[in-house]
């Protein structure tokens, strides 16, 4: 069977059985220790973790300039709500300068120094919410995953992101099943240019200011302030940019704040284009079919290929 056939299958199938797969899964693999970002996928796997095995489930949240504020209140406010076990922790990817020097690989060193520091602080199977969608993209921070045993249980089950909004409601969790995705901030500042705090807080503010001038906020909604060489770019899914390209007064503002972290370069709006601040090197992109391939293989998931890693 080929993946997307799998994956369709797993689509179709009762939310109640996918839910209780990964329920059985997560009993099986306890205790363990949820990464928990603050979005959509690790926030739903968390509680479907909770829900399991409240009394083995321990969700990590790392705290982090390149994390925007309202995803650390967003997780502190649902442990509260739901009883959680949380640790907020400090994964010092900023401390590292494989990180901070934004190679291709940047999100290699970031999750490495995630789950090392939850590694550190419980021997707890680690899980994430990495699901099928991303397996269709370059993503080096699977690799840190496999080096380190992560476990991804939505891959487990072929789940993608739109059953995982799926799931959110059927848990009751509305609010979080309508959120955008939100990869960190440092997903804006283009391959090269190193990453700092300063330019991660320019390129948060921007992003809030664009969110609450838009009149509607959906899964759909894309709101990127990108920092490349050139400009500062302002990207926009379709309905945001027929809303808000081109107007004066928000290029002067996003203008401002970027000179606050001593960017003084045009600002400029251009269509929402997923990484596009991700500059492929000749030899990535030619690896990147075998690296796609080998992230979907079905023992990538299994607990005998975790153990290898």
């Amino acid at each position: 069977m080929t993946r997307n056939a799998a994956w369709a299958g797993t689509a179709r199938r009762p939310l109640e059985t996918v839910l209780s797969d990964l329920e059985h899964l997560l009993r099986e693999a306890g205790p363990i220790a949820v990464a928990v970002s603050g979005g959509v996928d690790s926030m739903t796997l968390a509680t479907i973790a909770h829900r399991a095995a409240p009394g083995e489930t321990e969700m990590v949240h790392a705290a982090s300039a390149a994390v925007p504020a309202e995803a650390t209140e967003r997780v502190a406010r649902e442990a509260a709500r739901m009883g959680w076990r949380l640790a907020i922790v400090d994964a010092a990817e900023l401390a590292d300068p494989g990180y901070r020097s934004n190679p291709v690989d940047r999100c290699f060193f970031c999750k490495t120094n995630l789950y090392d520091t939850i590694a550190a602080r419980t021997a707890a199977q680690i899980v994430s919410g990495a699901n099928m969608d991303d397996l269709g993209e370059y993503r080096p921070g699977l690799d840190a995953a496999r080096r380190r045993g992560v476990r991804h249980p939505f891959l487990e089950v072929k789940a993608g992101k739109v059953l995982v909004r799926a799931l959110a409601r059927h848990l009751g969790l509305n609010e979080l099943a309508e959120l955008p995705a939100a990869p960190c901030l440092a997903s804006r500042v283009e391959t090269g240019i190193a990453i700092r705090v300063d330019l991660l807080a320019a390129i948060h503010a921007g992003e809030r200011l664009l969110a609450e001038t838009l009149p509607r906020i959906g899964p759909q909604t894309a709101v990127r302030c990108r920092l490349r060489r050139s400009a500062v770019v302002i990207e926009l899914d379709p309905e945001s940019f027929a809303a808000l390209a081109g107007r004066a007064d928000i290029v002067d503002r996003i203008a401002l704040l970027f000179a606050a972290a001593g960017v003084t370069l045009p600002v400029a709006f251009a269509p929402y284009r997923t990484g596009s601040a991700f500059l492929r090197a000749p030899a990535l992109l030619a690896s990147r079919e075998s690296f796609v391939r080998s992230a979907t293989d079905e023992d990538l998931c299994s607990p005998a290929a975790e153990a290898r890693g």
